[in-house]
């Protein structure tokens, strides 16, 4: 009987990332009978990368970034050219089995049988993973992902979001300690996005590590704690989130005063104070090179009373477009 590929790794190993990339490259080859003078395609160059056990960590960048070519090697779908990734530190050249064990990947597509129902579905993919019909986790799969009442309907008939837990499902069966979700809420409404996004973090409380790509940046700020931002196969950002955030210039705030003005006093124009209105005053700084207590002082000093003061704050669309647009 051949042993099934769902051993589980070694959780006590704190000190072991769950996801280990180091000096990762993938080159494609120019394809025969291509376009004369076509090249080869570096999509991965040189990629150094640690994802923390437990984290729920953002894997962002334009299209054609590296996003999935690093995701596929990670799943043993596609061949590196050089360097070393270990998953639950497994090798996924040496340690295989062992390394496919430890990752469950949730692709861009939908890909199961129409015709089969949630609940034999996933009893059909812990098979296909060798798990003992005893050690199978399909009801509580089911439930976590609030489908135990659909447990019984075609797949077909299922929405586009329930598919999509359903997928999670699917790839949680061998319980892997690290899950992947590509772009997993492409084409969901915002309803059932929030539904997909309770069932992922749960798991996540529940110890799973999780690594995400997707294009809805406001996902990623709100629902991860480590950001890497990939662009032309090289990471060019990799810090945690509120690091991240803090590094965005032209930061703006407003004033709101009591009092009228008809012009902008020399000494607050100097600061950098803008006329936003007939009550208001703008100023557009970055926090590094300004003490605001200072700012509020020189106001307060021209007998000005602030009422209100709003800022806008960064976002990581701001600090995605700023690095990418750079890189």
């Amino acid at each position: 009987m051949t042993d099934p590929i769902t051993a589980s790794p070694d959780m006590s190993a704190a000190d072991i990332p769950a996801i280990e990339i180091t000096g990762l490259s993938k080159t494609y080859r120019a394809q025969k009978g291509g376009k004369k003078g076509s090249e080869p395609k570096l999509a991965l160059d040189n990629i150094d990368l640690t994802i923390p056990k437990g984290s729920f960590f953002a894997l962002l960048g334009p299209n054609g970034a590296g996003k999935s070519t690093l995701i596929n090697i990670l799943a043993g779908l596609v061949v590196k050219t050089s360097g070393t990734a270990k998953i639950w530190g497994y090798d996924t050249d040496h340690n295989v089995r062992a390394s496919k064990a430890s990752i469950g990947v949730v692709p861009q597509e939908i890909n199961f049988d129409p015709f089969f129902t949630p609940r034999k579905l996933l009893d059909i993919q812990a098979g296909l993973y060798g798990v003992p019909k005893a050690q199978r986790r399909t009801e509580e799969l089911l439930e976590l992902v609030g489908l135990a009442d659909k447990a019984e309907s075609y797949t077909r008939s299922l929405s586009g979001g329930m598919q999509r837990r359903l997928m999670v499902a699917k790839a949680m069966v061998h319980t892997p300690p690290v899950l992947i979700l590509d772009e997993p809420t492409a084409g969901v409404d915002v309803e059932l996005r929030q539904q997909l996004w309770k069932n992922v973090k749960e798991l996540n409380r529940q110890g799973t590590t999780i690594l995400l790509t997707t294009h809805y940046l406001e996902e990623a700020e709100e629902l991860c704690d480590r950001i890497a931002i990939i662009n032309h196969g090289k990471i060019i950002a990799n810090e945690d989130k509120e690091t991240l955030l803090s590094r965005i210039s032209g930061k703006s705030i407003r004033f709101r005063l009591s009092e009228e003005l008809k012009t902008v006093p020399e000494s607050l124009a100097a600061l950098g104070l803008q006329k936003a209105g007939k009550r208001s005053l703008l100023l557009q700084y970055s926090p590094e090179d300004l003490i605001m207590a200072r700012v509020i002082e020189a106001i307060q000093a021209h007998n000005l009373t602030i009422t209100d003061i709003s800022t806008d704050e960064s976002h990581l669309e701001d600090i995605f477009l700023q690095l990418t647009r750079a890189a």
